[in-house]
Parts: structure tokens; sequence; C-alpha cells
């Protein structure tokens, strides 16, 4: 009886193993491309820190977005600026925000169709990473629980922009919440992150390619390179203290898994990645 109990929990720990590892296996087809989202030029840094760490500085910054193909499925990561943007004019010392390119425009030229967009995963819920979601009506939305419940609340929580996905937002489009990590394809090449604290549902995303490769993207968890450094806290995030743990985990995954962090809307990290539109793989 005792060695029969012993060979089914054997049994049932091995195949959790083997699963465990398989599921660490890295697919062909992977590829990740940097999308050109946008540009803004931020006036007064400060908003970045509630420390006050940037008095009388600005800066310009980058929005970048995310296109990942796995085997012949297709994710999009944040969504950028609103496409009403394009061509739009930053003033120099008033600041702003502008689009050169729309993403539809950028898939164009890889030969990839709206409609072909199987999933869109968002960071947070802030307006240059949900602007340009409404151009996939057809994908399914994958987007922190928190982050959902503040869209959907009355009011919406403050800086939520509910009417840019309203296809899912009181729509007919499918979404996804996700709270913890997400394993998005169920083989460990791209988990998003759950990194709570500049909104209550924020997620960072890993993807690892067959290069043995692994890249993070910081969403919103840090704004550029000094204020990932210095564990900065922007003023408008929702929770420092959900902030800085998050921060934590962030670098000690980035540091366990020997990734390469890309910030966002760092313009310095946009070199990180091959330029468009060559996919690192």
């Amino acid at each position: 009886m005792k060695r029969a109990l012993y060979l089914l929990i054997a049994g049932t720990v091995l195949s959790g193993v083997f699963a465990y590892a398989a599921s660490g296996q890295t697919p062909r087809g992977i590829k990740l491309w940097r999308l050109d989202c946008g540009s803004t030029y931020i006036p007064d840094l400060n908003l970045f820190s509630d420390t006050r760490a940037y008095p009388g500085q600005g800066k310009a910054l980058t929005a970048s977005c995310y296109l990942i193909k796995h085997g012949d499925r297709y994710m999009i990561w944040d969504t950028g600026l609103p496409a009403s943007m394009k061509g739009a004019k930053i003033d120099p010392v008033k600041g702003g925000a502008s689009v050169t390119k729309t993403i539809v425009e950028q898939l164009g030229e890889l030969g990839v169709k709206p409609e072909q967009i199987e999933m869109i995963g968002i960071s947070h819920y802030h307006y240059d990473h949900v602007g340009q979601a409404e151009s996939f009506p057809g994908a399914t939305l994958m987007i922190g629980k928190g982050d959902l419940d503040a869209l959907n609340a009355t009011p919406p929580a403050f800086g939520a922009n509910p009417a840019a996905l309203k296809t899912w937002i009181g729509g007919t489009g499918k979404s996804m919440p996700i709270s913890g990590d997400k394993d998005v394809f169920g083989d460990g090449s791209v988990t998003m992150i759950d990194t709570p604290g500049h909104t209550p549902g924020h997620h960072a995303l890993l993807v690892k390619l067959i290069s043995g490769k692994t890249f993070l993207l910081t969403g919103d968890l840090a704004h550029f390179q000094e204020n990932y450094a210095t564990d900065g806290v922007p003023t408008f995030n929702t929770n420092r203290a959900d902030t800085l743990a998050s921060l934590s985990r962030f670098k000690a995954l980035a540091r366990n898994t020997k990734a390469t962090v890309i910030i966002q809307h760092d313009p310095r990290d946009i070199a990180k990645l091959p330029a468009f539109p060559v996919a690192a793989e």
C-alpha cells in the first residue's frame, strides 16, 4: 500500500515537473518588432517624481508598441497614442504629443492585416497605451483585472479612458481580465508580469526568443532610465508601496533571467531592438 502511494505521489510530482519544463521551452517562430506609436514632450519632469527629483527639467519621450509573432499568431503589446494625433505639432515649451505613422500603416509594411491580430495586451489603461486599440476590434483584449474594473467603474478611475476601448468596454469585443501573471501562449515564451502600482492592474511583458535572448518591456513601471535606476515614483501613480514592490520584483526578474530591460517611453532604449522593419528573433 505504501509503495503504491509512493509511486502515485512520485508520478504526480514528475508529471508536474515535466509539464513545467515543457512550458519553459520556447517554440520556433517567435519574433518581436518595435513599432513607433508616437512621441511626446513633457515640460515638467517632476510629474514623474513624487520626491521632486527633476526641478526645472523637461524631457522628450517616445511611445513604443510591440508586435509579437508566435508561429502564425500575432499579438500587439500596447497600442500607443491615438491615430488622430498623426501629424500633430509638439510645442517645445508647453509640450504635447504626435504620431508619425499609425500601427496599421506599419503592419502594412510587414504584410500583416489588422484582422490577423489575435490579441492585444495592454500594460495599463492610460491614453498613450490604448490609443489605437480600436483598429483591432476582432482581437481579444488582455488587460489587468484591476484596470478593467477601473475602466468599468462609474465614474471611471482618474486617467482611465473607456472610450478608447469601447469595443470591449460595454461592447461586444472579447476581453480577458488578467489576475497575477499570464503565460500568453502557454509555453513560457510571452508572459504578462503583474506589476501593480502605476495603475491597479498594471502589467509588464517578458518575451523569450528562440535565440536565447530575453526581453522585459516595462509598460509604465518606469518612464526613463534615471527614473528606473532610482526607483522613482510618478506623482499620479495609484499606489506608491505597490510601485516599489513591483520595481523590486521586476529588477530581480531581470537579473535572474538575464533579460534586456526596455523602458518603453525612453528614446534611448529604442536601439535595444532592431530598427523596424527588422525583428528580433
